[in-house]
């Protein structure tokens, strides 16, 4: 009997269980025409986790885990009001993302920022920025960095508060991220933009000192050094200048909500988290506790990290490709869902589960018997 491949599955909040019913039914396809047997296994995580558990990240989802070939997760949290009500230690990007990236080691965290030319009008960049569209690979490193290191607050003797966070890397860690990158733009362009403060920050010296090593086993790629304050800069004037970029942690999870911005909406902005034995699959967005419940949230970026699981994870290149060319051609044929809604086009606004419906039919048709 055919092997089942195990998927946690990890709905998230507000908007999560909404996004990833429709993006669950690309695996469905997938299995109808039996190029694959799928076991999904959900678990609570996040904000509803705590409520319903006392932990935003319980121990029997991190078995659930523990047990899955990749973990598919839905965004997390609430409204600022509704967070309150939580212990600051299990919120949930403290109380369940942070540990899960932990857990499974997942440093290396992959964000495509794209965007056809027949999907231009979604972007708030003029035209001829956007030119033949934007097609960008950013990568993150995701376990390292000012989000992990040591935190102390208190009095100090003139008993005045603090508070002191560390920014830490080992040279592995960074050593491994690169190589990440110069692999991706190695598949690409050739072409890696090195993000970084060097100018200020001793750990941008570090990180370039490591790069330099690194770059000498990938004499072919081309790097460009760019401070981070002026890529920002760039990303809005000229984004089709980058190809693959690479930075340290609060760098990447800036930029790429940055790069979300110039796509348009974060609903674009799908995002795989890769560890050494493990990988989980996210949207970059929040759980947009505001429209919960309405039908009316983009679930691109849940159906954009279905198939870089589908890719990533298992092998399943064609399968990914074909639901990325789906999602592609119901947007091209005029089609659109409410975060994209432009007031200079005439096209049609859907909600959450018909955008489902259209890109599942679209991906049946082409993926084919």
């Amino acid at each position: 009997m055919e092997k089942k491949l195990k998927i946690a599955v990890l709905p998230g909040d507000a908007i999560g269980p909404e996004i990833m019913t429709q993006a669950l039914r690309a695996l469905e396809v997938i299995e109808d025409l039996g190029r694959a047997k799928f076991e999904i296994l959900t678990a609570d995580f996040g904000a509803s986790a705590y409520f319903k558990h006392g932990s935003a990240f319980p121990e029997e989802t991190q078995s659930i885990c523990d047990q899955a070939d990749a973990i598919l997760k839905g965004p997390v949290g609430l409204s600022y009001e509704e967070s309150q009500k939580i212990p600051v230690e299990e919120q949930p990007e403290r109380g369940a993302i942070l540990p899960l990236r932990a857990r499974y080691n997942t440093f290396a965290n992959y964000r495509p920022i794209f965007l056809s030319a027949k999907m231009a009008h979604f972007s708030p960049l003029k035209p001829e920025i956007i030119g033949d569209g934007i097609d960008i690979l950013l990568i993150r490193e995701l376990v390292g960095g000012l989000y992990f290191g040591k935190k102390e607050r208190g009095l100090n003797s003139d008993g005045e508060r603090y508070v002191v966070e560390n920014l830490e890397y080992k040279e592995s860690e960074i050593r491994q991220i690169l190589v990440v990158a110069f692999q991706q733009a190695q598949k690409r362009k050739k072409i890696l933009h090195n993000i970084h403060k060097s100018n200020v920050l001793m750990s941008s010296v570090f990180w370039n000192e490591i790069l330099e090593e690194v770059r000498k086993d990938f004499p072919e790629i081309k790097v460009v050094n760019l401070l981070v304050d002026a890529a920002a800069t760039a990303l809005c004037l000229k984004p089709n200048q980058f190809d693959v970029m690479v930075m340290e942690n609060m760098f990447g999870d800036i930029l790429s909500d940055q790069g979300g911005g110039i796509l348009g909406s974060l609903g674009l902005m799908p995002s795989a988290c890769v560890g050494p034995t493990k990988s989980y699959y996210e949207p970059s967005h929040g759980s947009a506790p505001d429209i919960a419940g309405r039908n009316i949230a983009n679930p691109y970026s849940m159906l954009g990290s279905v198939a870089m699981m589908l890719e990533m994870s298992f092998g399943m290149e064609e399968e990914a490709n074909i639901l990325w060319q789906s999602m592609k051609n119901v947007f091209e044929s005029g089609i659109s869902t409410a975060d994209l809604r432009s007031k200079t086009s005439d096209e049609e606004i859907v909600s959450t589960s018909s955008f489902g419906d259209k890109v599942i039919q679209n991906y049946r048709a082409l993926l084919g018997p």
